[in-house]
């Protein structure tokens, strides 16, 4: 049984989220998805416009996530690996090296951090600046 972790916000679950989720579940037989809890998020993105208990049900109606982590540590920790007994740790490629290290140092050292494909043209960020397109009203 080989155990898959990968962390997201998914704040707006979209089908960007989907995709990632099923490229990082074909890397093993269990997946494991963190959920950034929403001070982590505000402190290096921007504040959820989902709650952390909505993202979580989201994240956990989702076929390929088997198993979610409200508030997982970030960076992610060799405790944390073990306590959940993590084989492979999972991102996008959308990363540089410098923000991988920092964020997924530990699993990159352990020999166990695999990137997966980013699916370009849509974020949580495209949809949120959709929104604001459509359903601002013109000035007067």
């Amino acid at each position: 049984m080989i155990n898959v972790y990968v962390d997201i916000v998914g704040d707006l679950f979209h089908a960007g989220h989907v995709r990632f989720l099923e490229q990082a579940r074909g890397q093993g037989d269990r997946l494991v998805v963190g959920v950034c809890g929403d001070e982590l998020t505000a402190s290096y993105k921007r504040t959820p416009v989902m709650s952390l208990a909505e993202r979580l049900e989201v994240v956990r109606a989702c076929r390929w996530a088997d198993v979610v982590v409200a508030d997982p540590p970030c960076p992610v920790t060799e405790e944390f690996l073990r306590a959940h007994e993590i084989d492979v740790v999972v991102h996008g490629d959308d990363f540089d090296v410098n923000t991988i290290d920092y964020w997924y140092g530990v699993p990159r050292r352990l020999g166990m951090f695999r990137t997966v494909s980013y699916t370009p043209g849509i974020s949580t960020s495209d949809i949120i600046d959709r929104i604001v397109r459509s359903h601002v009203l013109p000035s007067a």
